[in-house]
């Protein structure tokens, strides 16, 4: 089992990046690896310039993300981490695949559509074409499966089509690539704003009250739950009370995924509390689970040698792990090429 996955580099990360997303890297990375597969994950910075960006920015963000990941548990020596930027392979398969991927599918992705807006004709190409290099993503690495949420599945579907029309037209009866499958994570927690229960937890919110960063101590933790946004009844005592109800779902929601628990049990524990025996209670525990990741946080990110090491060798062992696909998929087309990848 290969699982390979990617997230962009964003600065202020806050509660939402963890139990979205970095929190279950973490955990397929301990179930994969006791089981003798392997877990790649990288940061995709090369995707982060489909739109427009600072790149003084970039450069800080992707270092703070790996900070972020080795905070949150993701071990350099049990996975390996790196950025695009430092595997050309990513690239080159890309432009390899725009040959085999076509218009009509691209046209249809829907983050195309709605990244674009109205304006399409004023997006970049790397908008446009950033499913393609999704797709050499991860079958430049023989990935077997693919975390996804709800917003991706259609990009994993286009990338087995790719997959799957260059093993047909170019394969000469060989796969070429392996076709990845979907991982839905368990508990892909969808965490909203604090202050608005409708709007998902985002660093680009002018308001910072209306998320918990992992560099929030804990007086600022408590300061945020205490203010966020609530309704004046208690809680209910089971899910079906919870609707109609944005911020109450978004703070048990939260409780549910910190303990590790489901939200009936949580109102079952809490129902009838009104917010202000809950918030402190929702508080303490985000203290207490936060704290050593934003500790630990904190103090990789201040150590810019450690962090571009890490991403040195991790880069090197991915560009290892690249070159016999990207080797195989050079010769299917009849391309001549020499010299190492």
């Amino acid at each position: 089992m290969r699982v390979v996955s990617g997230i962009q580099p964003t600065g202020n990360l806050h509660l939402g990046n963890y139990l979205g997303a970095i929190r279950n890297w973490v955990r397929m990375q301990d179930e994969v690896s006791a089981s003798g597969g392997q877990c790649l994950y990288f940061l995709a910075d090369l995707h982060a310039i489909s739109m427009p960006h600072v790149p003084a920015d970039l450069a800080a963000s992707t270092r703070e993300m790996v900070a972020a990941l080795v905070a949150c548990g993701i071990d350099p020596a049990r996975s390996i981490l790196f950025n695009q930027a430092q595997v050309p392979a990513h690239t080159e398969l890309q432009w390899l695949l725009n040959g085999t991927a076509r218009m009509g599918w691209l046209n249809r992705m829907t983050q195309w559509k709605d990244k674009a807006g109205k304006n399409r004709e004023g997006a970049s190409i790397a908008l446009f074409t950033y499913p393609v290099l999704q797709a050499a993503d991860v079958l430049l690495y023989q990935a077997t499966h693919v975390p996804v949420g709800d917003d991706q599945k259609q990009h994993l579907e286009l990338a087995r089509d790719i997959a799957q029309k260059f093993n047909t037209d170019f394969g000469a009866g060989s796969e070429v690539f392996t076709l990845p499958d979907p991982i839905v994570p368990p508990e892909a927690a969808r965490i909203m704003s604090l202050r608005d229960g409708t709007a998902k937890m985002s660093k680009s919110d002018p308001s910072d009250m209306s998320r918990i960063n992992l560099t929030d101590d804990a007086d600022t933790i408590m300061q945020k739950v205490r203010k966020a946004r609530t309704d004046p009844e208690p809680l209910p005592s089971d899910a079906a009370g919870l609707a109609g109800r944005a911020e109450a779902t978004n703070l048990v929601g939260v409780y549910a995924a910190l303990a590790g628990t489901s939200v009936a049990q949580v109102l079952a524990e809490h129902g009838g509390q009104g917010f202000g025996a809950f918030k402190p209670a929702l508080g303490e525990l985000l203290v207490e689970s936060l704290a050593p990741i934003a500790a630990r946080f904190c103090e990789l990110r201040e150590d810019r040698e450690a962090l571009d090491a890490i991403l040195a060798q991790g880069s090197a062992r991915a560009r290892h792990l690249a070159a016999p696909t990207l080797d195989a998929a050079y010769a299917a087309l009849g391309l001549v090429r020499g010299g190492a990848t």
